[in-house]
């Protein structure tokens, strides 16, 4: 698939530890009130390593079609 099709989806459970935000190549994440991070998704090129990162597991790769 390629990458400008995918988009990074952030689960409710996120920690807000900023493991993603680090990592993110094109500051996409950002924490959130300081409770949970969002996917800035126009910026987002779905390459996967805040999902690689993540201690919590709740960051999953899909579709941008199947983002909403």
């Amino acid at each position: 698939m390629p990458l400008s099709l995918r988009i990074s989806r952030i689960g409710k459970e996120c920690v807000a530890c900023g493991c993603c935000v680090r990592v993110c190549p094109v500051n996409a994440i950002q924490i959130f009130r300081g409770i949970t991070a969002r996917v800035d998704e126009k910026k987002c090129v779905g390459c996967g390593k805040c999902a690689e990162v993540c201690p919590a597991a709740v960051i999953e790769i899909v579709k941008r079609n199947d983002a909403q």
